[in-house]
């Protein structure tokens, strides 16, 4: 018996949102002054470092609520399991429901709360609660829900990531290129069958990492009190590179499995060459070289929309609408993260 993923569904949004979008904004630094590059150039670096080409953008009539809504549904039909028999729904996020053309945050009553309403679930036991823990949210969420099973408080557990980052960007802000909205929605639940979870590792640094993601003012000097989603990427560049592949490394060393029997690792699609980096070192580790192959992407077409890279990449390669990648029965996969707190997180998971 065993924690096992049983249904995957995603919410991308039809909206895409090119890199040319951005060719017409005025971009500043920190202190509020406008970059002698010119735009052409920004983004042709933009490309270089992230990978991403254009990013999905939720329509202004769609929450984040929705989004987790609809990325559910999906997630259940896929289990194919009567949502009345789910013990717990827990939904990842990091800014609530922000109405579009607003910046301001709703969180009561809970997404939780809203999406176990919207699905039309009665049965009270079934608890619903957030989980905000930056860009590792939903895989932690799938940790919490393993707990529960292994504890026999649990049987079945909905567990989603779900932000609507393009509405707390500072348009002034090079970084605002980066984010992105969607969400993806797992069924974890006890089962007799081979497979599951064999190890999972999380870690929060605090001390002096905890401001590398933060809230701040806009860039531009007519910016009011808005806050928008501000970062050090040098920082957490680093900061990843050091501590990712350690938290992977001890994850896949308290599991039964070697290096050698991963066939995919399924890391927060944050920023293209950070992740290549991440994965590299990893394998470095074990004196190996990292196979071809093993780190599938899709924040080229999808940007960063943090607790939903996960959970969407992996719904996107099992139903086959990631090419060149696929995951069989059996295959043993590492599910990664980092972001706010700073946060790091990671599953050794045979699907």
């Amino acid at each position: 018996m065993n924690s096992k993923i049983t249904g995957l569904g995603s919410y991308i949004p039809e909206l895409k949102i090119p890199n040319n979008h951005f060719k017409n904004h005025q971009f500043l630094d920190d202190k509020g002054v406008i970059f002698k590059q010119n735009n052409d150039t920004i983004i042709r670096k933009f490309v270089a470092i992230t990978g991403i080409e254009e990013r999905r953008y939720a329509p202004a009539k769609v929450n984040t609520s929705d989004m987790a809504y609809e990325a559910s549904l999906k997630a259940i039909k896929d289990a194919n399991i009567d949502p009345e028999t789910l013990d717990y729904i827990i939904i990842s996020h990091n800014f609530g429901n922000v109405n579009h053309g607003h910046n301001q945050s709703d969180m009561i009553p809970s997404l939780a709360a809203r999406v176990k309403q919207k699905l039309k679930v009665k049965n009270p036991s079934c608890v619903a609660y957030d989980l905000i823990f930056g860009c590792p949210g939903w895989v932690e969420g799938v940790i919490q829900a393993h707990c529960f099973i292994k504890a026999g408080v649990a049987k079945r557990c909905l567990v989603v990531g779900a932000e609507a980052l393009s509405r707390v960007v500072d348009p002034n802000d090079r970084d605002s290129m980066i984010y992105a909205d969607g969400a993806g929605a797992s069924i974890i639940e006890l089962s007799e069958e081979n497979g599951g979870i064999y190890a999972h590792e999380s870690a929060s640094y605090t001390l002096e990492e905890a401001d590398y993601l933060f809230n701040g003012k806009g860039f531009s000097s007519d910016a009011n009190e808005t806050l928008f989603i501000k970062m050090y990427g040098r920082k957490i560049y680093e900061f990843a590179l050091t501590n990712v592949p350690l938290a992977m490394k001890k994850c896949l060393d308290n599991s039964k499995f070697n290096i050698t029997d991963i066939s995919k690792i399924l890391i927060h699609q944050a920023n293209e060459k950070m992740d290549e980096a991440i994965v590299n070192r990893f394998f470095k580790l074990y004196n190996i070289e990292t196979p071809e192959g093993i780190m599938p992407m899709c924040i080229n077409q999808l940007g960063n929309s943090s607790v939903a890279t996960v959970p969407t990449l992996y719904d996107l390669i099992v139903k086959g609408n990631l090419p060149n990648h696929k995951i069989n029965k059996g295959d043993v996969i590492i599910l990664a993260s980092v972001g706010a707190g700073m946060n790091i997180n990671a599953i050794v998971y045979q699907h």
